[in-house]
């Protein structure tokens, strides 16, 4: 039985259901000044949950992640629940003509506070960090400047980028 890439993140990987909404939560406190209230902290935990089974975290599937904790939270807390985590993607608010959500700048930011020795790691066991390096050779995160040199290097440019999520960023 082949575990896709999606599963892989989810279980032991970078979106880790458990460590990566820790660190969104704890990035929306030092973006908005606050804890996550409880439908925010009920998003944060979801977020990333459509990756499951996706077999890519950047292609077409791993792009329509959003879709599964929108669709939720939509129907557990309104329209404005299932913009917050469906706008949580540049990707899906620009195709869309919307603004990121909040959730966009608190996710984005917390790649920058998660410590490099738990992050790489994570990201080489599911098989992630080979996708996000291949798509960078490919010139995918040209804006971002990240590198396919080495993962070192492809973190270096990952984490300056995410940094600038940060207080004074694009979404605080």
């Amino acid at each position: 039985m082949v575990v896709r890439i999606g599963t892989r993140s989810l279980l032991f990987g970078v979106h880790q259901v458990l460590l990566h909404p820790a660190f969104v939560a704890l990035a929306w406190r030092r973006l908005y000044g606050r804890w996550p209230d409880w439908r925010t902290s009920v998003a944060i935990l979801i977020h990333d949950w459509g990756y499951w089974g996706k077999p890519n975290m950047d292609g077409p599937e791993g792009e329509s992640h959003v879709e599964w904790a929108a669709h939720v939270m939509g129907r557990l807390f309104g329209p404005e629940w299932h913009d917050l985590c469906l706008y949580h993607s540049r990707f899906r608010a620009l195709q869309d003509g919307r603004l990121p959500s909040r959730l966009c700048a608190a996710d984005k930011y917390s790649g920058a506070i998660t410590p490099p020795w738990l992050y790489l790691p994570l990201a080489w066991l599911s098989g992630e960090l080979r996708e996000y390096m291949a798509l960078a050779a490919r010139g995918k995160y040209d804006e971002a400047g990240l590198s396919s040199t080495s993962a070192l290097a492809w973190y270096r440019g990952f984490r300056c980028y995410m940094e600038r999520w940060g207080p004074g960023g694009p979404g605080a």
